[in-house]
């Protein structure tokens, strides 16, 4: 089995967490495969062998690789998203930063998380993607969003109006400082700081919600994901920002972004004890009172 082995940060606080898990990949007898730069961090920190494979491109998941790994926080998590792109090669988070809503396997259950990929006692489930069109193709081939797609005003300029359109029909302008268009998986990002409704994966939506929006009754709003919405700024600035999963971009005022469904969908790994109702219920402390 080819495992390939993704992560951005090898310090004193992860080290041994990294080499607990090439020991137990490799005490399985699975081949391991590390990112370009991740392997020179390891080559120095862990001390693994200089010739160890490698990958650096998401063309090296068309063939070979049946596992991704990631370890880190969910910013890494999707960062190895981009790598897998529509391979179907399932994806585990192993979370060594924050919160973990995506990569939500504690990096002190390594081992046992490892052992249930090895006898089969997990499930796909499937997560949705965003594809963005714009009018001079800003983003290439990386036109695809785990999370979200944001268009926003820059830090100094004043509030602006996105214009709004689903499936060919005008919904609304909203009058804020941006708008955000989240999948399912990035209901519990930006989305839900911003208000929105978190959305279990598997729900074939996206969701609307504006940041800091000056009219009090205007509310986020959950579309069906096969509806094309079309969005477009305007205000006192001549360019804004648009941003898929935290990369942005400049773009100008009036260009159109056609937002799609993306045609593949990412097969995350699941185990049976660690699903989202119970990743959401831990994570946020429902139902925990500090006065009991």
């Amino acid at each position: 089995m080819n495992v390939a082995i993704f992560g951005r940060k090898v310090n004193k606080q992860n080290a041994s967490y990294y080499a607990e898990l090439i020991k137990t990949l490799k005490d399985f007898g699975w081949n391991l495969i590390f990112h370009t730069d991740l392997k020179e961090k390891l080559i120095k920190k862990v001390g693994i062998a200089e010739n160890a494979d490698s990958f650096s491109s998401h063309e090296d998941f068309k063939s070979g690789i049946d596992l991704s790994l990631s370890m880190g926080g969910d910013g890494t998590f999707i960062q190895n998203v981009r790598f897998v792109r529509d391979s179907q090669v399932p994806v585990l988070g192993i979370n060594t930063g924050r919160l973990g809503f995506l990569a939500n396997i504690p990096k002190e259950e390594i081992h046992q998380a490892m052992d249930l990929v090895k006898r089969k006692e997990f499930v796909h489930q499937n997560r949705s993607l965003i594809r963005v069109e714009t009018e001079r193709n800003l983003f290439g081939e990386e036109n695809v969003a785990f999370n979200e797609v944001t268009l926003q005003k820059r830090e100094s300029a004043s509030m602006i109006t996105v214009h709004a359109s689903l499936e060919g029909k005008y919904l609304n302008s909203y009058w804020a400082d941006g708008l955000i268009v989240s999948t399912p998986s990035g209901s519990t990002a930006y989305n839900l700081s911003c208000g929105g409704p978190i959305v279990t994966p598997g729900c074939q939506v996206h969701i609307l919600t504006p940041i800091a929006p000056h009219n009090l009754n205007v509310r986020p709003m959950v579309v069906p994901d096969h509806m094309p919405i079309k969005l477009t700024i305007d205000g006192r600035s001549r360019s804004y920002l648009i941003a898929l999963d935290g990369k942005s971009l400049s773009i100008k005022q009036n260009e159109e972004v056609i937002i799609h469904k993306a045609e593949y969908m990412i097969n995350v790994i699941k185990f049976e004890d660690n699903n989202f109702l119970d990743t959401i219920r831990n994570k946020m402390f429902w139902g925990s009172d500090p006065r009991n």
